[in-house]
Order: structure tokens, then sequence, then C-alpha cells
């Protein structure tokens, strides 16, 4: 980037030991990036804190320091939670401009312990060249000099301090983690609490991104000497002329009786506050205030950056699929469909550590859960397969029961509500029409060999409160059913594995007329075993997971092609828009994180391992979907998407071991 200064600190991997005093304590992980000098102004948004004033050069907003004020110094306890040992990773962006007319040396950030002012870090500037200056081994102040960085010319500059790791660089052994205990410690910012080294420039950002290099966040940049991680919004740019393109801001000063626009991580919106602004400085986003809700008007959208296992879940038996949903006043919920009879399936609950079991539901050879809601009443109706504990119908029994619990408040438990027979149900979908609430199973066979059977719709009875047989649909071997709605049209599409001889089937769309669903398209598929819609925009598409191929004689071909159709609102049917090799595809999950959008496969078997990697692709546009992660599977069977207080997850089931995994995703 052009005139920006990116300076970097390679560790070796191979790091001193900790004394035996600082080995027990906790260091600071997984913790997101920190806004010192928003965490200074916000304080009190009416008005800038003593010491503090705030100027305009070349048409940007900086603070300038004008006394070592105790308002700039606060405990790190208060940014460092329930940790006591700085991260030996780390990345500090600063946004600063100074003159050669500053003082020979001056200190711009530092952290000090109570007792003696004693230096644990910080970074020094002077004319000539910046100090990483931090507490060594024998409390021995040590200095890294960085020659050549001719900041005070009077112009904005912005820099990135990172401290890393890296096997193949050999540098002095420095380990933050071996000696920098951070208990009792304080923050300080443009001084050490004392007018000796006051920083007399003007400071526009300040940030700490513990673990991680923050270069390629805001590099590269079209306006590189102001490249922006995160500048406190009390600072955001006035119009610069010569700068167009960019955001022009118009934030000022109010009183407590004309404030217009508020800062801070929490606001509440009423119709007093009618018309007013909240910037929150954690998401990036400014909002309006329409008397009842806060309505976005700008937001820095979230972007995957790498996928972390974040829990394995043991379960009692393996697992074929997941449901996970949300219970009002309870909390989130994910129902699994668990292979063994004699253990049940299980619905676990989500904490703060990640899915407890929270109830046991006696299940026989369960294959999917689905959840559903009847005006305020929440559902959850599961398929059983059959009698025996391998998950397969007796040959003797051609009928099986599915069950519908309905959610307990008071019990705070799902009980069981109605039976409904079915033949080896493979899935259940719900679905709305016209205020009517509707159940689609699909049905996969009758005894052994039978599988070109009747699957049913249900409708809801609000006069017997239960459901009744609205209409049946011949499938062939019948796995999933996908409903969704486009424009005034509903439409539901069947994925149909096995006719009894071959897996090379049509799978059906059909449309609803008239009251009941009526064919719209057949697509030809192989052992299809999921259908998925979703929406880019204004494209609305279905792709569909096929299993494998298998005629008559021959043997069976695992790695084929799964693909993505898109509807073609001119012809008014769906045409092929991408194809992806898959292996024994079994189910994708289609999912948002900002602007960006993901598929993600369940491949569970290349006909000689379930041990596969199940992949996440992300949409390119004119490319399509292409492949980004690759996640470690066993005999993946389902994907689900969730969110919860702002993080999101991605849980996967195994039909093949007994555990299920969920992974997080961090964003930037």
């Amino acid at each position: 980037c052009n005139e920006f200064i990116s300076l970097q600190l390679l560790l070796p991997t191979s790091l001193t030991r900790a004394s035996e005093a600082i080995a027990k304590f906790e260091p600071c992980v997984d913790m997101v990036p920190l806004d010192l000098l928003s965490f200074v102004l916000e304080r009190d948004t009416s008005r800038l804190a003593p010491g503090l004033q705030m100027k305009t050069a070349g048409g940007v907003r900086g603070v300038q320091i004008l006394s070592p004020d105790r308002s700039l110094s606060f405990p790190s306890s208060e940014l460092l939670l329930n940790c006591d040992l700085f991260p030996k990773q780390f990345s500090i962006v600063l946004t600063l401009k100074f003159s050669h007319t500053a003082p020979k040396r001056e200190t711009k950030r530092m952290r000090r312990k109570k007792h003696g002012s004693r230096i644990l870090l910080g970074l020094k500037f002077s004319r000539k060249r910046l100090d990483l200056v931090f507490r060594g081994h024998g409390e021995v102040v040590e200095h890294w000099v960085f020659r050549g960085a001719r900041l005070a010319d009077n112009r904005w500059h912005t820099l990135v301090l990172v401290v890393g790791s890296h096997p193949h660089v050999f540098f002095p052994p420095f380990s933050l983690r071996a000696y920098l205990n951070v208990q009792g410690s304080r923050f300080n910012i443009g001084s050490r609490g004392r007018w000796k080294g006051l920083f007399s420039g003007l400071l526009r950002q300040l940030v700490l991104v513990p673990g991680s290099d923050a270069t390629h966040h805001i590099c590269p940049s079209s306006d590189p000497q102001l490249a922006a991680l995160s500048v406190p919004p009390l600072l955001l740019d006035l119009h610069v002329p010569g700068r167009e393109g960019g955001r022009h801001w118009h934030v000022g000063f109010y009183s407590q009786t004309e404030e217009r626009v508020a800062v801070g991580l929490e606001r509440s919106c009423s119709e007093l506050r009618r018309g007013q602004l909240w910037f929150n400085p954690l998401r990036k986003g400014l909002y309006l205030c329409d008397g009842a809700a806060w309505v976005t008007v700008l937001e820095d959208h979230k972007r995957l950056d790498y996928i972390l296992e974040h829990q394995v879940l043991a379960t009692s038996s393996e697992t074929h699929d997941v449901e996970v949903f949300e219970v009002p006043s309870v909390g989130l919920m994910a129902a699994m469909a668990h292979r063994s009879t004699a253990s049940g399936s299980a619905v676990y609950l989500w904490t703060s550590s990640g899915f407890q079991l929270h109830q046991n539901i006696s299940t026989s050879g369960a294959l999917a859960w689905k959840h559903f809601t009847v005006g305020k009443k929440l559902f959850l109706v599961g398929s059983n397969s059959g009698g025996d504990p391998d998950g397969q119908m007796s040959k003797k029994s051609e009928v099986d029961f599915s069950v519908v619990y309905k959610w307990s408040k008071r019990r705070k438990r799902f009980m069981q509500f109605q039976t409904l027979q079915t033949h080896c149900a493979r899935d259940w979908e719900a679905f709305s029409i016209n205020q009517e609430t509707y159940l689609a199973v699909a049905n996969h066979r009758k005894g052994n060999n039978n599988h070109t059977i009747n699957s049913v719709i249900y409708k809801w009875d609000r006069l017997t409160k239960s459901f009744q047989a609205h209409q049946t649909l011949l499938t062939s071997g019948a796995y999933d059913w996908e409903f969704f709605t486009v424009g005034p049209y509903h439409f539901l599409v069947v994925a149909n594995a096995f006719d009894g001889v071959t897996t090379s089937v049509d799978s059906v769309i059909y449309v609803w007329v008239n009251g009941s669903f009526q064919v719209f398209q057949t697509i030809k598929t192989f052992c299809a075993t999921d259908w998925e819609m979703f929406q880019i925009g204004n494209r609305v598409f279905l792709v569909v997971a096929n299993g494998h191929r298998l005629y008559s004689s021959g043997p069976s071909q695992y790695t084929i092609n799964s693909t993505i159709y898109e509807l073609d609102m001119t012809g008014r049917l769906f045409v092929r828009f991408q194809d992806i090799v898959t292996h024994s595809a079994v189910d994708w999950e289609f999912f948002s994180l900002g602007e960006e959008y993901f598929l993600v496969v369940a491949n569970s078997f290349n006909g000689e391992s379930y041990s596969l990697n199940s992949i996440l692709y992300r949409w390119q546009g004119y490319e399509g979907f292409v492949p980004v992660h690759w996640l470690p599977t066993i005999g993946c069977s389902d994907w689900e998407f969730f969110s919860f207080k702002g993080e999101s997850y991605l849980i996967y089931s195994s039909a093949k071991a007994p555990l299920s995994k969920v992974f997080r995703l961090k964003t930037y």
C-alpha cells in the first residue's frame, strides 16, 4: 500500500518457558478487536473527556491530548476480561499526525503497573524512529527499534504493528505470554500518566487486535494514509475537497437535551427517540429510530474468515438428522434423530458451553425431525423407520408410525400429541398456504422392496385440532421434501431416490393450483436425497444432492455431480446452472453472512471410506459457487446453520459415528 507502513515482528515457534508462578494464569484468547480510543471517547458522548481537544487537519478529525488526565487511563481488566496474560500474538493499528517540532521523544500508548509505573508494553515515537518497548526477563526494559520511520512530517499516517509467530524466521526469543502478567495494570492513552513524554500530535485511531494480523483487513486501501479498521464515530470524516467517493459525515457534539447521534453498544428505540441516529461501534453500524425499532442506515457486513471447531458432541447413537430451532423464553434447541431404538432420540439446549442434553424422546430408528408452529403452539414431528436396532423395517411389517409432539410450557418438554401412519418416513416438511398449515411426509418404501408408493400431505383441521390426510402423491423411494414460494406461487419438490431397479429416476416439482399440488416440472436425478431452495437477489435456485448412480447391473458410482438449477422466469422452468462433484451427497445447507452467500454439502461416502471432507462453497457471481473451506466429517448426514448472540455456527450429524460437531464461523 502506498504510504502505508506495515511493521511485522516475527517470533520463533519455540518460546521461552514461563515461570511456574505465571503458568497457572489464563491467557487472553478469542477476543474481538479492542478500540481503545473509542473506549475513552464513548464514556460520555455529550462532551469530550477532560484533557482532550478535537481538531481538524486537512478535513480529517483527530484528538489532541492537552494533559495526562486520569480519564485517559483505565484498568486493563475493563477490556481484557477473564484473563491474566497479554496475548503473545497481536496487532496495533493507529492513525496519527505530528510535526517535526514535537518533543524529542513521545510516548503514544503504554501499559504500566500501579506500583512504580513499570512499563509492560508501549510504543514510543521520535522524529526519525519508533520503538516497541516491553518488559523483558529479569525486569529489563527492552526496545525493538524501527529506524527510518519518518512520521514527523505533519501528515496523516496509518501504521500496523504486528507481533506474531513464524516457524521459518529466527529472532531472539521473545514471548509475551511468558512474563506479561497484566493483573493490576492500566491502559494509558498518549502518555505514561504524567507530563513527561506527553503525545503532542493528533490521534485518530488506536485499535488493539488480539491474536490476529490486522494488515489484511485494511490493506490494500484506496486512501492508505487514513486506512481505517475502527475509527471512533465522533471522529468520522468531514467533507474533504478532492476526496470524492468517500463517506462524508457531519457529526458534532450535542447536549443531552438536543442529542442527535447516540453512540454505544446498547440503545433503546421509542417514540420519544423517533428520528434519532445511533452508531454501534461494535457492529460499525448506523441506525435510525422509526419510533418502534432501529432501521439500518449503514452497516459493516460480516465476512467469513475461517472456521473453528467449537464442540464435539458425544451422542447416544449415530444420527441421521439434526433440526435446530428456538423455543420462546427457553432458548435455542437441537433435536437429533438417533439410529438406535434402545437409546431413543435427544433434544439438546444451547448453553454457554454448547449443546447440553435437555430431553430424551422414545423413537424407533428415527430418520428425521421437523419443527413448526400452529398459531402460537410449537410442535416437533419425528419419523420412525421401523422396529429393529439397525434402523431397518421388519420384512413382515409394512407400516410404522411417526409421532407429532407438542411443546408444554409448564413442563418445558415435548409431549406426544398425535401419531400418523407412515412407511419408513425419510423426511417431514411443514408449510403454510393461505393461513392453513400442512405437513408433507416422504414415505420411502413399504417392506424392503416396494419403493413406488404414496407420500401424503396432511392438513391441520381446526375443528378436531389434529392433522388429517389432504392429498397423496406417488413417489419413488422419496427421501426429502422442500417447500418454497416465488411471488404468488407455492412449490413443493420431492427428492426421489430409487424405483426398485435404478437410482436414475425423475424428481418432481409440484405447484399449488386450486387447493392441491399439480406437476410443474420433472428433473432427472440419481438417488436424490435432498433439495435446497435459496435466493440471491431476485434469482431463485434449487440445488439437488445426488447420492449415487445404480443400474440393474454394474457397480454403484458414488462420486458424481450434484446440480444447481436456476428458475428461468421467462421460460417458467428450472434450468441447469452449475454442476458440483460430490461424494454420495445427502444434504445441502444454504446460508448468508452479511453480503456473502454459502452452500455446504454433506459428503457421506466415496465408495471406500466414510471419512471425507464436506465442502463449503462461496458464491462468486459469474463463477457460481467455488470451494473455500474443507471440513473433515465422518459419514456426514446433515448440516444446519444457526446464529446466536451475534455468533454464527454450523452443526453436522454423523450416520456412522456417535458424535456431532459444532463449528464456529469466525468473521471479520
